[in-house]
């Protein structure tokens, strides 16, 4: 005599084919445009593979010819000189931005919204901007410099200027940071504020002893983030340069020469070997930033 199967068993069994049948469009894009060219790209970074003809495995030859490989080491050293001028700086403008964008005064909408609209703007548009704002000979910003009596330099155009003209650009763009800053300060307690305000503290002491050290989670994140997405700069120095980095290579970047050698030079192979030893440079960064993040983030709820 055959066995009945519960009802509330065939109810589970329908609803689980259901729930796999919904999630089966996600897992195939998973699977087809992550998973699958994630482990191509570490067969290929051991092969020498040029997209038009049947690859060649060449084992260790790709990371070999990197480490001789001049351009390699002046994207590197490009890229993390660039992460070390911008990542402190994204943060201290962007609290300070958070703090002044966070007081009660009329019009703070106003505010908070123009500071967000650069985001918006294409980065193709950014860059077009901001070569004319930084033009040596009629360029706004160095007009205003000259009305203090100072020569401004000639920013993309010197090798030395070109890094932290990129910078300055970077700072144009922190609406999102800012915004997240703004939901930190927003989330922290009243009741620390109001028990120091009995204690008699100030408005210093208020944002050295309670705002910034509660605000560290959020500074924490944005840390993280801006040094995964300054590792990966690519972008706004492509539009500048047309991939070429000039002036004299200083803002060729790590992802650029990546860029170029996958689909300038055909070098697929090359260029995989280039993306894994950036990611593997990318998890070591954000390591040490939650290795030592016990050492400075604090959290409300911490006894």
């Amino acid at each position: 005599m055959a066995r009945k199967v519960p009802k509330a068993a065939n109810a589970e069994r329908v609803q689980a084919k259901a729930g796999m049948l919904f999630c089966l469009p996600w897992i195939l894009g998973l699977a087809i445009f992550y998973a699958y060219p994630l482990l191509s790209s570490i067969f290929y970074s051991f092969s020498a593979y040029n997209v038009v003809s049947p690859y060649k495995w060449v084992g260790l030859l790709n990371y070999q010819m990197l480490l001789k490989d001049k351009v390699f080491w002046i994207g590197i050293s490009n890229t993390l000189i660039y992460a070390a001028m911008a990542v402190p700086l994204s943060a201290l403008i962007g609290i300070l931005l958070a703090l002044l964008l966070n007081v009660k005064l009329p019009g703070r909408g106003i505010f908070r919204t123009v500071f967000y609209m650069p985001t918006l703007v294409p980065v193709v548009a950014t860059s077009i901007l901001w070569q004319w704002l930084l033009n040596p000979q009629f360029g706004v910003v160095n007009y205003l410099i000259s009305l203090f009596g100072i020569q401004g330099p000639p920013w993309l155009g010197d090798p030395s200027w070109a890094k932290p003209s990129l910078v300055l650009m970077a700072q144009w763009t922190l609406g999102n940071a800012v915004i997240v800053y703004l939901a930190g300060l927003q989330d922290i307690s009243r009741d620390f504020y109001e028990a120091a305000d009995i204690d008699g503290a100030g408005t210093f002491q208020k944002s050295m002893h309670i705002t910034l050290p509660l605000l560290t989670p959020v500074i924490f994140f944005n840390v993280v983030m801006s040094v995964i997405n300054t590792l990966q700069v690519f972008t706004l120095p492509y539009a500048l340069t047309l991939g070429t980095g000039k002036p004299a290579n200083s803002l060729m970047f790590y992802s650029m020469y990546l860029y170029n050698n996958a689909f300038a030079y055909m070098k697929m192979g090359y260029a995989s070997a280039m993306a894994w030893i950036l990611f593997v440079i990318i998890i070591a960064f954000t390591l040490l930033l939650f290795r030592s993040s016990n050492n400075w983030v604090f959290y409300q709820d911490e006894g």
